[in-house]
Formats: structure tokens, C-alpha cells, sequence
């Protein structure tokens, strides 16, 4: 079997695992077979992408989010501390892996919304935090730094920023949920999955031939 063949396989087994996790754990107590769905699905995309021809910042930082995710599905602080930091470093692979500075002139417009976003935590994300008020401020820089390096792109490569840009949105949901709205409905924990998915997924599909 050629690599790519195997990367197709290994897509279709991270979306059918994704797909598993969204029916059946997004809204489900912690077990270890949430943990290791979910970061199954994640894995996959990663194994893919060296087959696929994605840049070894992309493939890195999809290895961290796998990570992140199996620190964050299990039910202590330290283990989310440990996530959210993994999560940041794979964010810091992306930012290396988009940005091209050539391309910051045109993202300036388009980027503003995504400050505005990430200034607005201020008010109605950090005072709900406690201890963890400083991680998710760093955290928060991170994702929207990631975003807006997808961003100097521009129209280029446009799964990748729209994968950018679910991988924002589901953070954003991921925060109302933990954070602010307890408890959070139950179609916050599959949206915010959905999104987070299909974002890696599309930062992947995106970044080939980089």
C-alpha cells in the first residue's frame, strides 16, 4: 500500500473516530474510552500528515493537539494545565508554519475582529477563571496569533484559514463552557468538538504543498 493510500485510510479512521466521539462521549462523563477516542481521532491526522506532504510544523503541532486533548480529557488541573500548555505549543508550530510576512498588509482588516475578540476576554472570560486567569490569557494570545498568521495567507490556501478559524471557534465555545455558562448546554460539547475537528482537519488538508 502506498503512503498516500494509508494517509487516506488513516483520515477516514480519525473522521469515523470523530464522528464516534461526537454521538457518543462529547457530552459524556470522563472514562478511558472517552480519552482515547477522542485522541485517536486527533492521532490519525497526525500519522497522516508526513504521507500527505505536510510541513513537519503542522504535523508537530497536530501531535501536540493529541496530546492536549488526552491531558484534557482527564478530570484534574494539572492534567488541563498540562493540556492547555501542549495546545499552545502546537499553536506556536502553526504560527511558524502560516505566517508570511509579505501577507501582514493584507491581513491587517480581516484581523481586527480577531483582536477585538481576544481583547473582549477581559470582561467576559478572565473574571471567571480564578487561578487560571494568567495560562488562559497566554493561551488566548496564542490562538488568536495563530489565526492571524493563517490569515497573511490571505485567499491562497483557504481550507487552512477556515480551518483556523473553527479551531477559534470551538477554543471560544470550549471557554463558555468550562468557564462561563454552568452548566453549559448539551449541544455546546458537540459543536465545540465539531469545530475543533474539522479545523485540524482542514489545517491539515490546508497546509499540503506548503
Amino acid at each position: 500500500m502506498s503512503c498516500a493510500n494509508l494517509s487516506c485510510l488513516l483520515l477516514v479512521a480519525g473522521a469515523a473516530l470523530a464522528v464516534l466521539y461526537g454521538l457518543r462521549y462529547a457530552t459524556a462523563e470522563p472514562s478511558w474510552a472517552k480519552t482515547w477516542v477522542k485522541t485517536g481521532s486527533v492521532v490519525a491526522l497526525a500519522l497522516a500528515g508526513p504521507g500527505l506532504g505536510a510541513p513537519g510544523l503542522v504535523t508537530f503541532g497536530l501531535w501536540a493537539g493529541a496530546l492536549g486533548d488526552f491531558l484534557l480529557s482527564r478530570p484534574n488541573e494539572k492534567a488541563f494545565l498540562a493540556g492547555m500548555g501542549a495546545f499552545a505549543a502546537g499553536h506556536i508550530a502553526y504560527v511558524v508554519a502560516f505566517f508570511v510576512p509579505v501577507g501582514m498588509s493584507g491581513a491587517i482588516l480581516p484581523a481586527l475582529p480577531l483582536l477585538a475578540l481576544g481583547l473582549s476576554t477581559e470582561w467576559w472570560l478572565a473574571p471567571h477563571t480564578g487561578a487560571l486567569r494568567w495560562p488562559v490569557r497566554g493561551y488566548v494570545v496564542v490562538i488568536i496569533a495563530m489565526a492571524i498568521a493563517a490569515l497573511t495567507r490571505g485567499l491562497l490556501v483557504p481550507m487552512m484559514t477556515a480551518g483556523a478559524a473553527l479551531f477559534v471557534l470551538s477554543d471560544l465555545m470550549l471557554a463558555m463552557d468550562l468557564f462561563v455558562l454552568k452548566p453549559a448546554p448539551r449541544w455546546v460539547g458537540r459543536g465545540l468538538w465539531a469545530a475543533y475537528w474539522c479545523g485540524q482537519a482542514l489545517i491539515l488538508m490546508g497546509s499540503v504543498g506548503l
